[in-house]
C-alpha cells in the first residue's frame, strides 16, 4: 500500500491538472468542466486521507527531486525537497477538504470563464501545498511566489458574480493591493532567507538551504534577531499581523465566496505556518527574543480588529476582520513558545478555517438571494431561509467559543499556554486580556445574526429560497469538522504532542 503513495504526485497533480484544464484540449463545457474539476478535488481529498491513515509520525514523508541526477541548484547547496511532518500532514489535509467544499461552493458563484477559474483554483491548491511540505528554504520561497499567480485572477477575475461594472474594478483593485502587499513582504523575507543562508554557511560551513542543515545556534544573536525581524514582516502581511493586514478586508469583500473560502481558510494559515517553520523552529533563540515582542502585536490584533468587526455592516467585512483577529490567537499560541501553545495555534488553524468557510458560505448565499450584504437592509430572512439560520446559528455559535465546538477548545489553551509561558510577564498579560475577545466576537456575531435573521421580513425578500443541495453539503461539513474537533479535540492534539 504505502509504494502507492508520492509525495510529488500529492502536491503536482493539481498543478498537471490545471495545465490540462485550461489547454485547448480541454472541452469548454460548463458542466464537464465543473464536474470534473469536482471529482479532482475529490480525488485528491481521499488520496490525503490515505496518506494520513498510513502516515508515521517517527518516519515522515520525505520526496527529493533531482534533475538529470543532480540537485536543483547545486552549486548553492538547494534541493527541491518535501517533507510532511506532523503540523504539515495537519495543514495539507485541511488545504484538501478547504479546496473541495470551495469547488462545491462555486456551482452557483462563478458563472463564466469556467476552464480559467478553476485551472487557477488547482495551481493555488499545489503552490500552498508545495509551501506546506517545502524541504528547502528556496523552494518554500519557489512556492510562496508562486501562489501569488492564481490568486491575483482568482480575487480579480470576472466571474459575473458581481453586479455592476464598479465592483469589478474594485475586485481588481483589491487583486492589485494583495499582490504589492504580499509582493513587498517577500521581497523583504528573501533577504531574510538569503541572511540566514549566508550565516548558516559562514557559521557552521555548510552550503544547504534544506531546514535540516541549518543550525541558527552558531550565528551571532544579533544576526538571528535581523533575520527573525525580515522574515516576520514578509508572515506578517499574509497572517497578517497589524498593520500589515490592510489588503485582507478589501480582498475577501470583493472576491467570489470560495475564493474568500479559500483565502481565510487556507492562505493566511501560510503566514502563520511560516512563522513556525522559520521562526519557532529554526530561528528558537532569536524567536525567545522576540516573542514578547510580538506578543503585543497578536494583542492588539485580538481587540482592535474585534472592535473594528463590530462596527461594520456588511457581513463579509465582519468576517473578514473577526479573521486578523482569531489570527492573533493563533500568533499568540505560538509566541507562548511551548507543547500547549503550539497544539492550541495548530488547532485554532483548523477551527478557524471551519468557522471561516461557514461563515463566507453564509454570506455568499445571502448575497446570492438578497443582493446585499448589509445587516442594516437585512430582516426576518430566518422565516424564508430557516435551513440556512439553523446552520447560521450553530455556526455563530461555534464561532464564539460555545464548548462542544472546536474554537472553544482551541482558546481555552491558548489561554492556558500564554499563563505557562515561563520566559516572560508578557504572555501573561496578553492571556488575560485576550479574554474580552471571547465577549467582543459575540457581540459582533450574535448582532450580524439578529440584524439579519430576526425581525420583520422585508416585501422584496418574501420569494426567497432556502439552501440547495450543493449549499447544504458544504455548511453540514464545515460544521461535522466543527463538532467532532469540539468533542474530540485528542484527534488533533495528539498530531502535535511531538513538535513541541
Amino acid at each position: 500500500m504505502e509504494k502507492l503513495l508520492s509525495l510529488p504526485f500529492l502536491i503536482f497533480m493539481p498543478l498537471v491538472i490545471s495545465m490540462f484544464v485550461i489547454s485547448p484540449l480541454f472541452t469548454r463545457n460548463e458542466i464537464v468542466v465543473r464536474r470534473f474539476a469536482k471529482s479532482v478535488f475529490g480525488f485528491h481529498f481521499l488520496y490525503s486521507i490515505l496518506m494520513l491513515a498510513l502516515f508515521d509520525p517517527a518516519n515522515p514523508y520525505i520526496s527529493q527531486i533531482h534533475f538529470f541526477g543532480l540537485d536543483w541548484v547545486q552549486s548553492m547547496g538547494i534541493k527541491f525537497i518535501f517533507k510532511i511532518d506532523n503540523i504539515s500532514m495537519i495543514l495539507v489535509m485541511l488545504t484538501s477538504f478547504v479546496f473541495l467544499i470551495s469547488s462545491f461552493a462555486s456551482k452557483f458563484n462563478i458563472r463564466e470563464n469556467h476552464k480559467f477559474y478553476y485551472s487557477m483554483l488547482l495551481l493555488l491548491e499545489s503552490a500552498i501545498l508545495g509551501i506546506f511540505t517545502a524541504g528547502d528554504m528556496f523552494v518554500f520561497f519557489l512556492f510562496w511566489e508562486l501562489e501569488l499567480i492564481p490568486a491575483y485572477f482568482l480575487i480579480g477575475g470576472k466571474w459575473k458574480n458581481l453586479e455592476n461594472e464598479s465592483e469589478a474594478i474594485k475586485a481588481q483593485n483589491s487583486a492589485i493591493k494583495f499582490v504589492l502587499f504580499t509582493f513587498l513582504g517577500s521581497m523583504v523575507m528573501l533577504l531574510g532567507i538569503l541572511l540566514l543562508h549566508y550565516y548558516n554557511f559562514i557559521s557552521n560551513g555548510i552550503l544547504s538551504a534544506s531546514f535540516v542543515d541549518i543550525n541558527s545556534s552558531q550565528i551571532p544573536a544579533n544576526i538571528q534577531n535581523i533575520i527573525s525581524v525580515c522574515l516576520l514582516i514578509g508572515f506578517g502581511v499574509k497572517l497578517p499581523i497589524i498593520p500589515l493586514h490592510t489588503w485582507l478586508p478589501d480582498a475577501h469583500t470583493n472576491a467570489p465566496t470560495p475564493v474568500s473560502m479559500i483565502l481565510a481558510g487556507i492562505l493566511l494559515k501560510t503566514g502563520a505556518y511560516g512563522i513556525f517553520r522559520f521562526n519557532y523552529q529554526t530561528l528558537s533563540d532569536a524567536f525567545i527574543t522576540i516573542a514578547p515582542y510580538l506578543a503585543v502585536f497578536a494583542l492588539i490584533n485580538i481587540i482592535y480588529t474585534a472592535f473594528v468587526a463590530y462596527a461594520q455592516t456588511d457581513i463579509k467585512r465582519i468576517v473578514a476582520y473577526s479573521s486578523i483577529s482569531n489570527m492573533g490567537l493563533i500568533l499568540l499560541g505560538l509566541c507562548a513558545i511551548n507543547q500547549i501553545g503550539l497544539s492550541a495555534s495548530v488547532f485554532h488553524m483548523v477551527a478557524h478555517a471551519l468557522i471561516t468557510c461557514g461563515l463566507f458560505m453564509i454570506a455568499g448565499i445571502v448575497y446570492l438571494r438578497c443582493k446585499t450584504r448589509d445587516i442594516n437592509t437585512l430582516s426576518g430572512i430566518a422565516t424564508v431561509m430557516p435551513r440556512l439560520f439553523g446552520f447560521a446559528t450553530l455556526i455563530v455559535l461555534a464561532s464564539i467559543g460555545i464548548p462542544a465546538f472546536a474554537p472553544f477548545v482551541s482558546e481555552i489553551l491558548t489561554i492556558i499556554a500564554s499563563l505557562n509561558a515561563d520566559f516572560s510577564d508578557v504572555l501573561k498579560f496578553a492571556a488575560v486580556f485576550s479574554l474580552p475577545l471571547l465577549i467582543i466576537s459575540s457581540c459582533y456575531m450574535l448582532k450580524f445574526l439578529h440584524k439579519s435573521f430576526y425581525g420583520e421580513l422585508p416585501q422584496e425578500f418574501e420569494k426567497v429560497n432556502d439552501i440547495t443541495v450543493h449549499e447544504f453539503i458544504v455548511l453540514a461539513s464545515t460544521l461535522a469538522g466543527l463538532v467532532i474537533f469540539g468533542i474530540f479535540p485528542q484527534v488533533l492534539l495528539s498530531m502535535t504532542l511531538s513538535m513541541g
